[in-house]
């Protein structure tokens, strides 16, 4: 628990992979991705549960192996390509709190698919949520001014021309204002985020910015990157 409010951790991890097939349970020297998520939150008091949603068998063997509960397995419905996240998690919630009789009050997603991850940038996304009473906190990374909006291009029938019409007024990086980009270390959430406000971001959103070198792994050229930080 966090502040009398109890925390279920969510580990999504479908089988349908279509960049690296089964990507979630391929192996990390060794060490298959997804039980990178165990020592984690083995070291965050503050979750009171953790569990994985996964609609496949072999991902769900790999995780309890690791010591992870999979105490349910995802419908077919909510296995397909375009199902988002607020899906999921609200089914892993729903599942949860039928199974375990009582209500979470908050819930947090940890993505197998960021396995630089630490404690501490769990235990600082959910102290921001609480301590500041926001409906939403996503931990995010800066992006290279180089990777900016305002300078992406788009090619329409040969022709180039700018993603947005006020790149053209860019002419010197410190006209840009910062921006920042998911990289899956952990998002947390209020129930009420999710079920009244069925939302993931949430009308008060936070974020929680980590500047330590993080993969977000979604091809084979993600493992090859997580490889070269790897001790």
């Amino acid at each position: 628990m966090i502040d009398g409010r109890r925390v279920l951790a969510v580990v999504p991890a479908r089988g349908g992979s279509k960049g690296v097939p089964l990507k979630n349970i391929r192996p990390v020297r060794g060490t298959p991705l997804i039980a990178l998520v165990a020592p984690v939150v083995a070291q965050v008091p503050a979750i009171d549960r953790t569990v994985v949603s996964t609609d496949h068998a072999e991902i769900a063997r790999v995780a309890g192996e690791a010591g992870l509960d999979v105490p349910f397995l995802r419908p077919p419905d909510l296995s397909g390509d375009t199902i988002g996240d607020w899906d999921v998690l609200v089914h892993a919630l729903g599942e949860m709190e039928r199974l375990d009789g009582h209500t979470y009050d908050v819930v947090l997603m940890l993505q197998p698919t960021c396995p630089l991850r630490k404690p501490e940038h769990v235990a600082r996304t959910l102290e921001h949520l609480v301590r500041d009473g926001l409906d939403s906190v996503w931990t995010v990374s800066a992006t290279d001014l180089k990777a900016h909006p305002l300078k992406q291009l788009t090619i329409d029938g040969g022709r180039l021309d700018y993603f947005d019409p006020r790149g053209r007024g860019i002419v010197a990086r410190q006209q840009l204002t910062p921006v920042y980009h998911r990289n899956g270390a952990a998002y947390a959430f209020t129930r009420a985020c999710l079920l009244e406000q069925k939302s993931i971001l949430g009308a008060q959103a936070g974020a929680v910015v980590i500047d330590d070198p993080l993969v977000n792994i979604d091809t084979l050229d993600d493992f090859d990157a997580l490889e070269r930080l790897l001790p």
